[in-house]
């Protein structure tokens, strides 16, 4: 199967990221979106955001898990999957996922650990109805 490559230059994660076991897997994925802004504007239209889910395997989930929270800024290299399923009526369910094979962590050290401070202190928030974020809740 032929995959597409995808790299996205200073992205955004749009929510913390969440550290999984995988069963009949050794070793842990992790899954967070980034959010990206379009560079692509028609006259006076706001700037579009489209939200990504990503996932990461390995070491570099464990990382990624530690040193990364919202709004960290990344660089991000993959591929798309497709995650085509037929579902238990019959009907076949199309989507597509985004496998991140190389990430680059673009803030400082003392950005990161602002952001990890800040985080850590604020209040716990109830779980969001939909896993997939909106523009009103990304922080750009």
């Amino acid at each position: 199967m032929a995959f597409v490559r995808v790299e996205q230059r200073n992205a955004r994660l749009a929510s913390a990221i969440r550290l999984e076991q995988v069963n009949g897997r050794d070793g842990l994925i992790a899954r967070g979106t980034v959010t990206v802004i379009s560079n692509v504007r028609r006259g006076s239209e706001p700037e579009e955001a489209t939200a990504i889910p990503w996932t990461l395997w390995g070491k570099q989930a464990e990382n990624a898990a530690e040193y990364l929270g919202k709004g960290s800024r990344v660089n991000v290299i993959g591929r798309l999957r497709n995650n085509n399923y037929t579902d238990a009526s019959g009907i076949t369910v199309y989507g597509y996922g985004f496998t991140c094979e190389e990430i680059d962590y673009l803030d400082s050290k003392a950005e990161a650990e602002a952001r990890r401070t800040r985080q850590a202190s604020a209040p716990p928030k109830a779980p969001a109805g939909p896993a997939t974020p909106t523009d009103d809740n990304v922080p750009f």
